[in-house]
């Protein structure tokens, strides 16, 4: 599986993704939500992506309703990976159209398991 790491922190793309590597997924990373776009655009399949909220020039919301807008890629399992912890917050984003949610600072097996429900997600929408 190909996961799409979108994060302006370099360092929490790192983290992320080291943990996502020892679940034995393959990463690609962005740094925000334009550059996540042109990557979902490009010719690699991604097969499911984490977003963090606050990013510069496209914001992870904005990343989410995009993605939803577009029939290419709107059942793209979307999991929403921010210290946003408002349940406003929580609540615009699940709105958007994100699969689930989870908060930071988060374990290996909290990030295991959203990975497992956003899939699932994914698979009840195409079925």
């Amino acid at each position: 599986m190909k996961v799409l790491i979108v994060d302006d922190s370099r360092a929490m793309r790192s983290v992320i993704g080291r943990l996502v590597k020892k679940l034995g997924h393959e990463t690609v990373e962005a740094g925000h939500g334009r550059e996540a776009l042109e990557k979902l655009a490009g010719a690699e399949h991604i097969d499911i992506a984490l977003v963090d909220w606050n990013m510069p020039l496209m914001n992870g919301l904005e990343l989410v309703q995009a993605v939803r807008a577009n029939p290419v890629h709107a059942s793209l399992p979307l999991l929403m990976v921010t210290s946003e912890t408002e349940i406003e917050r929580v609540v615009a984003a699940i709105e958007a159209g994100a699969d689930e949610y989870l908060m930071k600072p988060f374990t290996d097996q909290e990030l295991a398991t959203k990975l497992e429900l956003a899939l699932a997600a994914r698979a009840n929408r195409q079925a």
